[in-house]
Formats: structure tokens, C-alpha cells, sequence
């Protein structure tokens, strides 16, 4: 490394420095995740959040509204990260043909800047000031990657094979493997091969209600397709000399850890200090108990990277960042009749014990809701076979309008993830339906965001106290 290089280091360094100090003195900024795994609606989620914290008459929970004198978008401060589409999404969401927005498919962010006037005494002496509020988009695939960081080839290819024979979906690619040689000499073609049916099997799983479908580059690769790093597999425990197929898959699996992985790592998850964390809890319930089981191991190995616990003074002011509060998020709350939500919530809360406990140790704050981020229905009692059933009603892609009762959730989560975690096959008691509603067509009267459950609750969680 040369001189220059060392000083244009300090430089960036002191120049980081001084805008973390102005960021803690003059205008606080807090940086909000937004994750969850496929089909979780994060896309969704953060639409209404921004529309409904812009104009906040549906907002009544969040405590410092009545302080917030405006709010507006402003260009974010990240020039190298795509922004947030907001104003095409808010239009799928609510315009004369609503639809649904298609899903994150890169990182991207978004800016919302409030101008803030304290009530009482204290308003009156300090005067208005300003809180930026960077919401920063994660794709869904790429989050359990995180996991691998601390696996070895041998360790991943192992656990990946060990479950390929509980799902329908694996065979194809557990024959795949066992006839390869990975002692061999490696070629290209073959390599190519492995990668693509095990890229065949890690859709299917995902379109199987399955969370963990790693590497998640695989299923969104962008501009990286066809690359070495995006082209190898797992592949039986064996001998792997210099130049054979196993020692090439082991070198392309670090190299996309330390190229893919690391690196978004470093510049996006280390740099959250509040984060949402959408869980598709009924989408899981809905595909059965391996599924659920699934869920709620994948999500352990995703929290156990967010370096969660409240960061001192000092190490605010200079940079370092740790996730200070963690929301549990179960989404899509308006499949289910509001008598049910406490339900979703403590299913939610169980689901997650594991994680939630070691954030909790750490010192960060947590709370688990159930939220519908746009509301999809309506309520109403239904009759079927002489007995009275809580459903609820909402419009399918087509337009036309359905009722639905999903089924009840039990009141004890343990009747749900006991069998679950014992390799059950199917729900003894109960099946749970859920359907793809589409938005409902909506007028919005001036002040109002779109409708929604608990989203004013959340945002009160999560950015109450800066506000």
C-alpha cells in the first residue's frame, strides 16, 4: 500500500468521522432495515409506511405524530444504491387498478425527512429540528447467505444434502450429485450442470413454501449470472485433490462468500441500527410443518448476524452502529379475522423465541405484531353446516369478490410447533387455507395513507423515540 493510499484512508476516515458528529449533534439519522424472507411483502410494507408517515391521519398510535410539523422524500445520502421506487409502488398500490408491486430484486433506499417541534418548554427553547429517517429495501433470497459466513464448504454441502431427502423437490438433484465424481478431474460443463439443478431445486423449494433456499444469489443473480462464484453445488463428503470437481465447487463457495456475501454484509446489514424483520407466518402454517420447522430455523441464522445490543455514546458518534430495536413482524394480518391476531402474535413470538431471547440478552429492545401493511379485506360472520364462521372477504386478481375462512389458530403455539420440530408430515386437526387477495380499490381523502393494521403501532416502536 502506497502513501497515498494510507492518506486518502486517514482522509476517508476523518471525513466519516465529521459526518457521524454532525449526523449525533445536529441531524440524527436513524437507519431503518427492512428484511424478511420471499413473499414476506416487504416491498409492500415499505410503501405504505412511507405514504402513511407522509400523511399520517391513519396514524394515531404513533405517539409523536401531533410533533411532526413535515415530512418529505429528499435524495438519499447513498449515490451508488438504487432508490426506492416509491411513487410507481404507492401508484400499483392505489391507483384505478390496483395490483400488487413486483418484489425487491436489488437493495435499495429511501430517504423521509421530518421536521420536527417539540411540545412544552423545551419546544420552545430549542426550535424545530430535523431527523432523517434511510430505509434501506434487502431482497428476501439474499438474507440467510448471512449464515454461511461461518460454514465451510464441507459443513454447508452436508447440511444441504441431509435435508434434500425429506423434501419431494430434492431427489432430482440428490441423484444429480451422487453420480458425479468429485475427485475427479473438474470441468466446466459439469459444473455448470450441478449448478443449474441445484438452482431447479432451490426454486421449486421456494415455490414449496421453503426458507431456506441458500446461496440466495441462485434464485436472484442480476448481474452476476453465469459467474464462477454463482456456479457450483454441494456435493457428498469425499477426497478433493488439487484440480478435481469437489476442490473447484470449495473454492467458487469461499470466493462467493468473500465476494457476495462479506461485502454486503459490510455495506449494508452492519450500518442498521433498527430493523424490521416481515415474517410470512401464515404462508408457512398454510404449507404444512416442515415448513413452519423451516422457517424457524432459518430465521435464527438470519438474527444471528444483526449484532444486536444498544451502542455506547462514543461509538454512535463515531460510526459503529448495532441494532438498538428489532420488530417481529407477521404479516398479512388481514387474511385472518381480528380475533385471531393475538393468535398470529403468540405464534409469532414462539416461532422466534430462540432469536428474540438472544436479542433481548444483548440489550435490544423487541416486539412482536401482527401487521397488514396495506388492508387487503373486510370482516364478516359467514354460515357453514348450520354453525357461525369469522371470515373474511376481499377481491381476487380477476375482481371477483370472495369470503374466506382460514381456519382457527390454536391458542397455544405449542400445538402448531411441536409437531413441527418432530418431522410431521401434515396438521392433524386442522388445515389452514390462505388466497393471493388483491388490493382493494381505495379513495383516499386528503391527510390519509392506505389502509392498514397496526402499521401506526410498528412505526411507534421503531422510530417513536427519535421523533
Amino acid at each position: 500500500m502506497g502513501i497515498s493510499d494510507i492518506a486518502d484512508g486517514i482522509t476517508r476516515g476523518i471525513e466519516g468521522i465529521g459526518h457521524s458528529v454532525s449526523e449525533a449533534l445536529f441531524e440524527p439519522v436513524i437507519r431503518l432495515g427492512v428484511t424478511g424472507l420471499s413473499r414476506a411483502g416487504k416491498t409492500v410494507f415499505i410503501t405504505s409506511l412511507v405514504a402513511n408517515l407522509l400523511d399520517r391521519v391513519r396514524m394515531p398510535a404513533l405517539g409523536a405524530a401531533s410533533d411532526i410539523t413535515a415530512a418529505y422524500l429528499q435524495p438519499q445520502p447513498d449515490d451508488t444504491v438504487p432508490r426506492f421506487d416509491y411513487e410507481s409502488h404507492l401508484a400499483a398500490l392505489t391507483g384505478p387498478s390496483p395490483h400488487w408491486p413486483e418484489g425487491t430484486r436489488a437493495v435499495s433506499e429511501l430517504r423521509l425527512s421530518f421536521r420536527i417541534q417539540p411540545r412544552g418548554i423545551l419546544g420552545a427553547v430549542r426550535g424545530p429540528r430535523v431527523v432523517h429517517l434511510d430505509i434501506v429495501d434487502y431482497p428476501g433470497e439474499w438474507l440467510l447467505d448471512l449464515g454461511l459466513m461461518d460454514k465451510s464448504y464441507a459443513e454447508w454441502s452436508a447440511e444441504v444434502l441431509a435435508r434434500l431427502p425429506n423434501r419431494p423437490q430434492g431427489a432430482g438433484y440428490l441423484a444429480q450429485a451422487g453420480a458425479a465424481d468429485g475427485a475427479a478431474e473438474f470441468n466446466e460443463p459439469q459444473a455448470k450442470a450441478l449448478a443449474a439443478g441445484f438452482t431447479d431445486y432451490l426454486v421449486e423449494a421456494r415455490k414449496a413454501g421453503f426458507s431456506d433456499c441458500t446461496p440466495g444469489r441462485f434464485l436472484l443473480p442480476g448481474e452476476m449470472a453465469g459467474s464462477p462464484a454463482l456456479t457450483f453445488a454441494p456435493l457428498p463428503a469425499g477426497e478433493a485433490p488439487r484440480g478435481s470437481l469437489r476442490r473447484e465447487m470449495e473454492r467458487r463457495y469461499d470466493a462467493y462468500k468473500r465476494e457476495v456475501v462479506k461485502p454486503f454484509f459490510r455495506d449494508h446489514f452492519a450500518k442498521i441500527d433498527r430493523q424490521v424483520v416481515l415474517v410470512d407466518v401464515l404462508g408457512a402454517i398454510h404449507a404444512g410443518p416442515a415448513a413452519l420447522d423451516d422457517l424457524r430455523q432459518s430465521m435464527a441464522d438470519i438474527l444471528a448476524a444483526f449484532r444486536p445490543g444498544r451502542a455506547g455514546w462514543l461509538t454512535s458518534l463515531l460510526g459503529g452502529k448495532r441494532v438498538e430495536k428489532i420488530l417481529f413482524a407477521a404479516t398479512k394480518a388481514d387474511h385472518l379475522h381480528h380475533t385471531q391476531h393475538a393468535r398470529l402474535t403468540a405464534i409469532t413470538g414462539a416461532l422466534l423465541r430462540e432469536a428474540k431471547d438472544r436479542a433481548d440478552f444483548a440489550g435490544a429492545k423487541t416486539l412482536a405484531l401482527s401487521v397488514a401493511a396495506l388492508r387487503t379485506t373486510t370482516e364478516e360472520v359467514i354460515t357453514h353446516d348450520g354453525a357461525e364462521l369469522q371470515a373474511v372477504r376481499g377481491r381476487l386478481e380477476g375482481g371477483k369478490s370472495v369470503a374466506l375462512y382460514p381456519g382457527e389458530l390454536p391458542a397455544d403455539p405449542a400445538q402448531l410447533l411441536s409437531p413441527a420440530a418432530q418431522g410431521a408430515a401434515n396438521w392433524l386437526d386442522e388445515d389452514y387455507a390462505i388466497m393471493n387477495f388483491a388490493p382493494a380499490p381505495v379513495i383516499l381523502k386528503p391527510g390519509e395513507g392506505p389502509p392498514h393494521i397496526r402499521l401506526d403501532r410498528a412505526a411507534d416502536f421503531l422510530i417513536g423515540d427519535k421523533l
